[in-house]
């Protein structure tokens, strides 16, 4: 982008949101067709958005007024069709990080995050809670204080996941009932990082975070539970890892599989075998009870 004139730029940059709001919508309008529930927006949707240099505001690419309609459009066509959205920033993403350039860019990348799911209700930032730089207990110290002084608009939306190397549910959780941020409980990361607590404690106890419909993930170890490194994400869901603790309730399932949408269809058929009943069984294909 920097090889091109300003003016060349942001018409490049105003193309590639155009075109991204109309894959979203395609993405949407997939899921709405195959009883997928819920549906995780890609965090370069705005390419470059706060690059130091790249970095833009809408008003300055053409028509970006019109490819904030767009987007507001895949917002009304999902909140008509009862599919949830939600973000989930990348690893850089460090709400405590000891390095004020790392915590500036964050925030920058939460921000904006959170306008563009202002545009099509998304209604979850999700992030990990961060590094522990040597002391955990400080490191949780400074994650607490700094989400309270987020701006609203991603405060209201932010969510904090257990991670497989540093933060476990045990971890987060007195933060969460501290600030007021539920806990998105992933019970991979949680198998590869125990803490004592049991997922059926873990599950309760995140459950308890949430005053709306909870949202959780669910993955598979690449190479089995055995294998040497099981925190990598299979290609799809052993439905075996799906914790029967998360049944009969109303829950978002995020699928994290490499297949995607194929690691869906697939758990949905193996939860739902044909010749069972469909309201007894898990209903991952609903809209709730659970959704994916």
């Amino acid at each position: 982008m920097l090889r091109l004139s300003k003016r060349d730029r942001l018409t490049r940059l105003a193309e590639l949101c155009r075109v991204n709001s109309e894959a979203l919508m395609a993405s949407l309008q997939f899921c709405a067709g195959h009883g997928i529930g819920a549906f995780r927006i890609n965090s370069q949707i705005l390419p470059v958005k706060t690059h130091a240099e790249a970095g833009y505001e809408m008003s300055d690419l053409p028509d970006g007024a019109e490819i904030i309609k767009h987007f507001e459009a895949c917002g009304r066509f999902a909140g008509e069709n009862n599919l949830r959205l939600s973000f989930h920033p990348d690893q850089f993403v460090v709400l405590n990080s000891p390095n004020p350039k790392t915590l500036a860019h964050s925030l920058a990348e939460l921000n904006y995050q959170a306008e563009v799911a202002e545009w099509v209700g998304a209604d979850t930032l999700n992030i990990h809670g961060g590094g522990a730089y040597g002391d955990k207990v400080s490191a949780l110290r400074d994650l607490r204080k700094n989400i309270e002084h987020l701006p609203s608009p991603v405060r209201t939306r932010l969510t904090l996941e257990n991670d497989d190397k540093v933060y476990t549910p045990a971890d987060l959780l007195p933060v969460c009932t501290d600030t007021g941020v539920p806990l998105v409980y992933d019970a991979h990361h949680h198998r590869c990082l125990p803490d004592g607590l049991s997922i059926a404690e873990a599950t309760e106890r995140a459950r308890a975070t949430w005053e709306t419909e909870p949202l959780f993930h669910i993955s598979s170890p690449l190479e089995g539970w055995n294998g040497p490194k099981p925190e990598r994400h299979h290609d799809y869901i052993n439905a075996a890892d799906f914790p029967p603790e998360w049944l009969g309730w109303p829950l978002t399932v995020e699928v994290e599989a490499k297949a995607k949408e194929l690691a869906i269809r697939q758990l949905q058929q193996d939860m739902n075998p044909p010749g069972r009943n469909q309201t007894s069984a898990t209903g991952i294909a609903q809209r709730k009870n659970p959704r994916a």
